[in-house]
């Protein structure tokens, strides 16, 4: 039988309003029983040993999450987990016999740059498979399409559906990690270049790396416990799922410890930069300290000749007096700053501990 074009179908149960849901259908002895979606109410009405109902809804109202519990029983805890954000999956069993399974999808936007994620909530029982999605990111389309193409696991049961929703879950990790991983070689080639990346980026994507992490390392847990209830025949499947998943894990293991390096060398590169910066700067005021030492005399001159003192004006009368009193008022302060400078430097030198002497002279040698 092959693939379906996902449509959203309006089911409307008697008494209730609209109720829209993806596809709904019953299977039984390893095969669909009609190609076209069932309504809410047929499906609750055909609920019954050796068969089971695959009702599939996406972002449905509080409302009509209601309907479907009244439907099919569900426990109102249920239900209400289900309307909550999870950042984790998880895994529940109910008195009634119901298992919910919740699950973090992972899409990469290549647009954006960014990981989208979404929720799968999935109501397990012997007689039914309810799922919820919400978010962009949790198409599932493939997974029913790919059961139906496999009698012989549809046999199974309900299980059977659970583990075609896992293993299309898990395999569409493979591509975000991959293109995760060709961010993190553009990052390593700008860092490592000498260059600065932008530190905002690498959070971010580390950001989204941590969040990818609690999607996939706590869904271990929950495979573990779906295989320790399946039926013999879905085991190997489940453990394939398994160990993909492991895989997964220890890639993103991976890429989150290589972008805290990648973070560290970018602040490495930076403070490098940032003390070239200072190096440049403290070389500009140096250049500007001694071109107004040097001009400090000649300010001085220009400044005591420009007084109009009468003595000053009465004793400067030939070239001679006024060489003597411009070269004298030149040399003097000269020789003051260069007396200066010199007793400056020999203090500091006193003043370094002789020990931190010793301990440089060593570490020279």
């Amino acid at each position: 039988m092959g693939s379906r074009p996902e449509t959203r179908l309006t089911a409307t149960s008697a008494g209730n309003h609209g109720l829209v849901i993806v596809d709904c259908a019953v299977y039984r002895d390893g095969r669909r029983e009609r190609v076209e979606a069932l309504t809410l109410t047929e499906a609750a009405a055909q609920r019954e040993a050796g068969a089971f109902v695959w009702l599939g809804t996406v972002d449905p109202a509080p409302e009509e999450l209601a309907e479907i519990k009244e439907m099919f029983g569900l426990h109102e805890m249920a239900v209400e987990d289900v309307q909550e954000f999870h950042l984790r999956p998880k895994v529940e069993q109910f008195d009634d016999g119901v298992r919910l399974v919740i699950l973090r999808t992972a899409r990469y936007d290549e647009e954006r740059e960014e990981i989208d994620f979404g929720e799968i909530s999935v109501f397990v029982a012997p007689e039914f498979v309810i799922t919820v999605r919400q978010g962009i990111a949790s198409e599932l389309r493939g997974a029913r399409a790919r059961l139906e193409h496999r009698p012989e696991l549809l046999k199974a049961g309900s299980t059977s559906a659970l583990w075609a929703i896992l293993d299309q879950v898990v395999d569409g990790y493979a591509p975000v990690i991959g293109e995760v991983d060709r961010d993190i070689e553009q990052l390593e080639g700008t860092v490592f270049s000498g260059a600065v990346a932008p530190t905002e980026r690498i959070y971010f994507l580390r950001r989204e790396v941590t969040n990818f992490y609690r999607a996939v390392h706590p869904l271990l847990a929950v495979i573990a416990t779906v295989e320790r209830g399946a039926p013999e025949r879905l085991l190997p499947y489940l453990h394939d799922v398994h160990d993909n998943l492991a895989l997964v894990n220890e890639e993103v293991s991976a890429q989150r410890d290589l972008l805290t390096t990648v973070l560290e060398a970018n602040i490495a590169v930076i403070s490098v930069e940032q003390t070239k910066v200072s190096v440049l700067q403290n070389a500009t005021i140096e250049q500007l300290t001694k071109l107004s030492t040097i001009f400090l005399p000649l300010t001085f001159v220009t400044g005591f000749f420009g007084q109009n003192f009468g003595w000053l004006v009465d004793h400067i009368g030939s070239l001679e007096t006024f060489l003597v009193f411009g070269i004298g008022a030149l040399v003097i302060p000269c020789a003051l700053l260069l007396t200066w400078f010199r007793v400056t430097a020999r203090r500091r030198v006193q003043a370094v501990p002789a020990d931190a002497v010793t301990a440089t002279g060593i570490a020279g040698a």
